[in-house]
């Protein structure tokens, strides 16, 4: 088992290369960007729907009114979504130009929406009204988006770079001038969509955005199958298994299906249909990330209730309510589970069978898929029977893929318990005490507790610091150094979702206070930070986002502040010694 995750970690830098892929990334963070809509207008989709199950309809007005607020905000998920991606795209363009000609990526985001309009939807006009046929301005037209963002993004550049561009004389205002430098690479964009969209629909008699579904059809059918469900899943646990953020590489690829499946399968159901689509937000969310990527639901109430050995109980008890909340940094960096052989089989494959079992009650049983969405810090169970509208048989499932996540990680939790209490026979029981205490006390006070030394992304970290990059470090020198240099200081921690950033930023504010420091911490995910980067310091990011620092340096370079990468141990190490924690960040601040 150790040499298959030593081959499988060989393949680490690609995976890394991967995950930093700027096409990629922009999907992933624009996608990120209209999840606040897709769980807004979830809301009245929920007071709508659900108590039809019970047979209460609501009177016409209310039913119009709900609907309309989930129409209005859904039904143009698509065109909020190309301005997003275009901006995150620009963003990155932007690393790879002189920080004094850049791309406007306000101009580049309304290039992207006129771009998206025309190639997916068609104008409607009557003798008493006239506007778009909305057919694919929704989910449907996701695709469609990622496509006219990254077309404009590139003409952008093409432009920008060459300085092709409407100059004006050095007394015009900044501001007007940049109005008229982007006048060129949007008049370009707006032509090429709009001369395309002429030839699309003269050859194929119909927009573009619906060739694209046609296209794509055939993968989004593949990928709802068993063995494409398999590979997706398998594939996001393997890469965080190894140090790698598997959604960061997963995600990607299958947000458009995820959001456009769900959007089916309500269709379908309000249609008096089988909602029968099986990869949606909700299944990935409530049934294949149950207590988080891996399924560790079941697993931390084991380490918390089941553990003989002293030290996973400890772990569990600290572990078990951000677990619950699918937030399981903790349960993961803690065991450690990550890059741990004695969880490998488990830990990858139990997310597979949760999301067979879904499918199988779904094709066999008749149950419908999931058809409304909640924010995924929703506990697992409660995700799962209200995003199936309180089916009876989502009881049935839930109760089901339970009892089969226990019996896939049970032989391997007492395996590893065995191992834990055979370590802690071989020292004094006051030791012991004394050392499960400490670490508890630390889990609680930082939802984070002692790593494996090869924790994850260790390997991007350090391939970072052989390439030149800044090497993050918090030796004993440091945590001499003069912490009052920190009044007036800010600081942003960065991970992949914002959850595990706090971690350190918390700590580090609760640390300043304690000590009279006027230091202000933030927390924020990776790819919304571009923004707020002239608002702080020094950036620091987290261990399983080391593999952008790379692309950080460019943007802190452009503003003229510092970036660092810190370690899976050190990071956790920083998290809980506020006096280290402090150090280590007068150090950065002062190279």
């Amino acid at each position: 088992m150790e040499q298959l995750i030593a081959t499988i970690e060989k393949g680490q830098p690609f995976f890394n290369a991967i995950a930093r892929n700027k096409y990629l990334k922009a999907i992933r963070d624009g996608f990120i960007s209209v999840i606040p809509i897709i769980i807004f207008s979830s809301i009245f989709c929920l007071v709508a729907s659900v108590p039809n199950i019970w047979g209460f309809y609501w009177p016409d007005d209310i039913n119009n009114a709900l609907w309309k607020c989930y129409n209005y905000s859904m039904g143009i998920l698509a065109i909020a979504c190309a301005a997003t991606t275009a901006k995150h795209f620009a963003d990155a363009q932007n690393r790879d130009l002189p920080k004094n000609n850049q791309i406007n990526f306000i101009s580049c985001m309304c290039a992207a929406i006129i771009g998206f309009l025309l190639l997916s939807s068609d104008t409607i006009a009557t003798d008493a009204a006239s506007g778009f046929n909305t057919t694919y301005l929704g989910s449907k037209g996701l695709l469609t988006a990622f496509i006219a963002a990254f077309v404009t993004g590139i003409i952008y550049k093409f432009f920008i770079k060459r300085n092709i561009t409407v100059k004006m004389p050095e007394q015009v205002p900044p501001n007007i001038s940049q109005t008229f430098k982007d006048i060129i690479p949007f008049s370009v964009c707006i032509t090429v969509f709009w001369v395309f969209d002429i030839v699309f629909r003269a050859a194929f008699g119909f927009c573009f955005a619906q060739g694209v579904i046609q296209v794509f059809q055939p993968l989004f059918t593949a990928a709802d199958g068993y063995i494409g469900l398999a590979v997706i899943y398998g594939a996001m646990s393997l890469f965080w298994f190894v140090g790698v953020h598997g959604p960061s590489i997963v995600e990607p690829a299958i947000a458009a299906a995820l959001v456009a499946n769900m959007t089916d399968n309500l269709a379908a159901f309000q249609a008096g249909q089988h909602a029968s689509a099986v990869l949606t937000q909700g299944a990935q969310y409530f049934v294949v990330c149950m207590g988080g990527t891996g399924a560790t639901l079941v697993l931390v109430f084991m380490f918390c209730f089941l553990a003989k050995s002293q030290e996973m109980r400890a772990v569990g008890k600290a572990a078990i309510v951000p677990v619950c909340f699918a937030v399981n940094e903790p349960l993961l960096f803690a065991a450690p589970i990550v890059l741990n052989p004695v969880f490998f089989v488990p830990f990858v494959f139990a997310p597979i069978a949760n999301i067979w079992i879904l499918k199988i009650f779904i094709d066999f049983l008749g149950m419908n898929g999931f058809m409304y969405t909640l924010p995924w810090t929703v506990p697992g169970p409660i995700g799962t029977i209200m995003g199936l509208g309180f089916q009876p048989l989502a009881f049935v499932m839930l109760a089901l893929i339970l009892v089969v996540d226990f019996v896939l990680y049970y032989p391997f939790f007492r395996a590893y318990d065995a191992q834990k209490c055979a370590e802690e026979a071989e020292i004094s029981q006051e030791e012991l005490a004394a050392k499960n205490a400490e670490k508890a006390a630390k889990l609680n006070d930082a939802f984070q507790g002692k790593a494996d030394a090869k924790s994850v992304a260790a390997g991007a970290a350090a391939e970072a610091v052989e390439a030149g990059a800044p090497a993050a470090s918090a030796a004993p020198a440091a945590e001499a150094t003069a912490t009052s240099d920190l009044n007036g200081k800010r600081v942003l921690v960065l991970c992949q979702g914002g959850g595990t950033s706090g971690l350190l930023a918390n700590a580090l504010a609760k640390a300043a206070k304690e000590r009279g420091i006027n230091l202000e911490t933030a927390a924020e995910a990776y790819g919304n930070h571009v923004d707020m980067l002239p608002d702080f310091d020094l950036v620091v990011l987290a261990p399983q986002a080391a593999s952008y620092l790379a692309d950080l340096q460019k943007d802190c370079e452009r503003v003229g502040n510092k970036c660092v990468a810190c370690r899976g141990k050190q990071y956790i190490e920083l998290s809980q010694n506020g006096d280290k924690s402090l150090a280590f960040v007068a150090e950065q601040l002062s190279k």
